[in-house]
């Protein structure tokens, strides 16, 4: 794809059903859509420029704040179908174990165990939105209350009051995050 003829814009404060509306209206015979859902009130979109500025203009009466991202390609939108083609076949030459415990696929949100699915999930999740808040509603309604963020920032820490406050975040970005992390974890009642 050249350079320029991709964008991504964050949409914060939009109905989730309205976003999606709004991408299918500006998308013409373009793409334009919903690559990255964060939260109940945040999203991403991506596609064509053109088709992603009349996006970001139909939504400045609708979302809070629309924020044009400087990315290098519209990631997590049809227009990287053939990187996803690309990266297919190499994918297919490794070797997948059954993972210890199940993995939460961003492209599905479901729990997988399976190593094919697994592999198809990463093949697919090139080119399919991130369903990051499908994901999270998954892992709280198993339980899960403490999650841990791994790398710079607090972005998924973020996302994830907007949609559970009741669940702890850890944060490990150094040396000093990681050894707070391990202390909140591995108490002598309860190791998570």
């Amino acid at each position: 794809m050249p350079v320029g003829t991709g964008a991504m814009a964050a949409v914060i404060g939009g109905e989730l059903g309205e976003i999606e509306r709004i991408c299918e209206e500006a998308r013409s015979d373009q793409v334009c859509s919903i690559a990255n859902f964060n939260s109940p009130n945040q999203a991403v979109i991506a596609g064509d420029t053109e088709a992603v500025d009349r996006a970001v203009e139909l939504l400045s009466g609708v979302a809070k704040r629309v924020i044009k991202l400087k990315v290098s390609a519209p990631f997590h939108c049809a227009l990287m179908k053939p990187a996803q083609d690309r990266l297919a076949p190499d994918l297919e030459r490794l070797s997948f174990n059954v993972p210890e415990m199940p993995v939460v696929t961003n492209v599905d949100a479901h729990a997988v165990t399976a190593p094919e699915e697994l592999r198809d999930a990463l093949v697919r999740q090139v080119s399919a939105p991130v369903r990051w808040l499908e994901s999270m509603q998954l892992l709280i309604q198993q339980g899960v209350d403490t999650a841990i963020e791994a790398g710079p920032g607090k972005v998924l820490s973020g996302l994830m009051r907007q949609i559970s406050r009741d669940v702890k975040m850890l944060n490990v970005e150094d040396a000093a995050g990681l050894e707070a992390t391990k202390a909140a974890v591995f108490t002598a009642d309860r190791v998570v």
